[in-house]
C-alpha cells in the first residue's frame, strides 16, 4: 500500500533527538529538587511544595504556549523552550535563596509546557495519519528513556561536584536540545492559516482560531474523550506515588523500593513501539482501554500485597499497563485536533492532562487522610475503571484510515 512508504527514520533525529535530550535534562534534576530546597532552608512541607511548582508552571503556561507556537512556529517554539529550560537550570545553580530557586523550578514547568505542545504539534503535522500512533508512541517512549537516563547522568556529575552536578547536566542537555531543535525543518502544512492577508475581508476569513473559539467548537470532545485523558493522567501520576508509599507501609527498605520502582519503569519504557503499531492498525481503543483496565486492576490488587515479591509483580503489571499506553494521550489529541487551530486545541488538551496529573495525587492524599492508604489506592483504581469505560464508549472503533476519528459520537 502506498501509505506504508513513510519511513519514520527519515525524521528520527530531528523529531526525537531534542525530546531525548530534554528528557535527560528534566530527569536529571527530579531527584534533587527537594534536596536543594532543603539546603536553602526549606522544611519538608515547603520542599514538597517547591516540587509541585514545576507542575503548576506547566499548567498555567499551556494556553499561552498555543500563542507562542502559533506565532513563531513549532521549531522556534522548541528552541525557545529549551533555552528557557537551560536558563532555569543555571538560575537554580546560582540561587542563594529559596525564592530564587522556586522561581527556577517554576520556569522549568513553563518550558515543559511550550516544548511539549510544540513537539506534539510538529509530529502531528509531519507524520501521515496512518503512522501517527507509532510516531507519537515513540515520542513518549523516547522521552521516558531520557527521563530514566537523566538521574544516572546526574549521579555521575554529582559524584564530582555535588548537587550542582544535576543542574549542570540539566543545563547542558537543554542547550543541546535547543541546538538540535534548530536543525528541525520548519513545516509548511497546508492547513495552516496565513499570517497576513491582502484585504480586510481576507484578514477576517484568515483569522486563526482562538482558544475560546476552539473550546466552544470542540466542547463535546473535551467533555467526553477529554475527561477520559484527564483520568489517564490522574492514574498515571498517582501510580508514581503509591508504589513507594505502599513499599514503606509493608516495611521494605529504600534500596528494595528503588529496585522495584526502577524495574517497573524499565518495563514501562520498553514497549512503546508495539503498542503504537496496534493503535495504527486496529484502532486507539485497543490500547487506551486495556491500559486503564490493567492499571486499575493492578491498583486494586496492590493493597493486598504484603511482601517484596508481591509488590514487584504488581509494580511490573502497573509498568506494563502504563507502558502500552505510551503516546495515547498525544495520539488522541492529534486525532481530534483541527487544522487550522491545532496548537489552540492541543493547549487545552494539555491543560486537561495537567489538571489530571495534579488531581490524581490530590485525591490519593485526601482519601488517605480521611481513611487509609489502601482506601486511597482503591479510589485511584476506580478512576482507572471509570476512564476505561469512558474511553471505550467515546473513542472511535475503526482503525485509522477507515474512519474519521474526530467525527465519532460528536
Amino acid at each position: 500500500m502506498p501509505q506504508e512508504t513513510f519511513d519514520l527514520r527519515a525524521i528520527a533525529v530531528g523529531a526525537y533527538g531534542p525530546s531525548l535530550l530534554y528528557g535527560v535534562a528534566t530527569g536529571a534534576i527530579l531527584p534533587v529538587i527537594a534536596l536543594t530546597a532543603r539546603d536553602l532552608g526549606a522544611d519538608v512541607a515547603t520542599a514538597a511544595l517547591v516540587i509541585t511548582l514545576s507542575g503548576i508552571g506547566s499548567l498555567v503556561t499551556n494556553v499561552p504556549a498555543t500563542l507562542i507556537a502559533t506565532r513563531f512556529g513549532e521549531r522556534r517554539a522548541l528552541v525557545g523552550a529549551a533555552l528557557w529550560c537551560a536558563a532555569a537550570m543555571f538560575l537554580a545553580l546560582a540561587a542563594t535563596t529559596l525564592a530564587v530557586f522556586a522561581a527556577a523550578v517554576f520556569m522549568v514547568g513553563m518550558a515543559g509546557a511550550v516544548f511539549g505542545l510544540a513537539r506534539q504539534s510538529y509530529l502531528t503535522e509531519a507524520v501521515p495519519a496512518h503512522f501517527r500512533a507509532r510516531a507519537l508512541s515513540t515520542l513518549g517512549g523516547v522521552t521516558r528513556i531520557g527521563v530514566f537516563a537523566g538521574p544516572f547522568a546526574a549521579a555521575v556529575a554529582m559524584s564530582a561536584v555535588g548537587l550542582d552536578g544535576a543542574y549542570w547536566v540539566g543545563g547542558s542537555a537543554s542547550l543541546a536540545a535547543a541546538a538540535l531543535s534548530w536543525r528541525v525543518p520548519e513545516l509548511d502544512a497546508p492547513g495552516r492559516v496565513a499570517m497576513t492577508a491582502r484585504t480586510p475581508v481576507e484578514a477576517a476569513l484568515a483569522a486563526p482560531p482562538t482558544v475560546r473559539s476552539t473550546v466552544r467548537s470542540h466542547a463535546r470532545i473535551f467533555l467526553t474523550v477529554g475527561i477520559g485523558v484527564l483520568l489517564i493522567a490522574a492514574v498515571r501520576a498517582t501510580r508514581q506515588a503509591v508504589l513507594p508509599l505502599w513499599a514503606e507501609n509493608i516495611g521494605l527498605d529504600a534500596s528494595a523500593t528503588a529496585l522495584i520502582y526502577g524495574l517497573s519503569g524499565a518495563i514501562d519504557m520498553l514497549i512503546f513501539y508495539p503498542s503504537g503499531k496496534v493503535m495504527d492498525v486496529r484502532g486507539r481503543r485497543w490500547i487506551a482501554v486495556p491500559c486503564m483496565l490493567i492499571m486499575g486492576t493492578a491498583l486494586t490488587l496492590l493493597p493486598l500485597t504484603g511482601d517484596a515479591t508481591g509488590l514487584l509483580l504488581i509494580a511490573l503489571l502497573i509498568g506494563f499497563g502504563n507502558g502500552i499506553g505510551s503516546g495515547i494521550v498525544m495520539t488522541l489529541g492529534a486525532d481530534f485536533s483541527p487544522s487550522p487551530g491545532r496548537p489552540q486545541f492541543l493547549g487545552v488538551w494539555r491543560l486537561l492532562t495537567d489538571g489530571g496529573t495534579m488531581a490524581g495525587p490530590g485525591l490519593l492524599a485526601l482519601v488517605t487522610a480521611l481513611a487509609t492508604l489502601s482506601a486511597g489506592i482503591w479510589a485511584t483504581a476506580v478512576l482507572g475503571f471509570l476512564g476505561a469505560g469512558i474511553l471505550w464508549y467515546w473513542i472511535p472503533r475503526a482503525a485509522p484510515g477507515s474512519a474519521q476519528p474526530a467525527r465519532s459520537r460528536s
